[in-house]
């Protein structure tokens, strides 16, 4: 399929990185629940999509193309598609950013989540309960982890 560059320019313009419909979507689902949270909290690495304070919990809301879901897969596509050396920098350049926020988070004590859009949109009450048992574990330990939910 070929765009012309209007049509591209148009495209990226409509995508948000903030208050983004799986983070709103979270959000909502979090609030309904009765947690109370900041967003976008810029006074942590990486200003965490979500951040529960009270359980030093950071949660991102990954879209699977700018943070690279199945990277190898991905890259392999955009390897023949348009302007593939900016397209794979770029996502590589946020997976590393990503990975190093990570590090500092848990230098700080947080407790980091990362959820995929997809899993976000299909599996709401999943990724609640993953949150929920993140709080439960924050009383007696500290971890990262990486809730992919989705049924592959």
């Amino acid at each position: 399929m070929s765009r012309d560059s209007a049509t591209v320019s148009n495209n990226m313009r409509k995508i948000h990185s903030k208050d983004t419909s799986i983070e709103l979507l979270l959000r909502k689902a979090l609030w309904h629940k009765g947690y109370r949270y900041r967003k976008n909290y810029k006074a942590l690495p990486g200003s965490p999509d979500i951040v529960l304070t009270k359980y030093k919990i950071a949660i991102f809301c990954d879209s699977e193309f700018f943070h690279g879901k199945d990277w190898e897969i991905l890259k392999l596509r955009l390897e023949k598609g348009k302007n593939p050396d900016f397209w794979i920098k770029k996502i590589e350049r946020n997976r590393n950013r990503d990975y190093e926020n990570d590090k500092k988070l848990l230098f700080l004590g947080y407790t980091v989540l990362h959820f995929w859009g997809q899993d976000i949109s299909k599996h709401t009450d999943e990724c609640l309960q993953a949150i929920e048992e993140a709080i439960w574990d924050t009383k007696f330990s500290d971890t990262t982890t990486d809730y992919d939910i989705s049924e592959e």
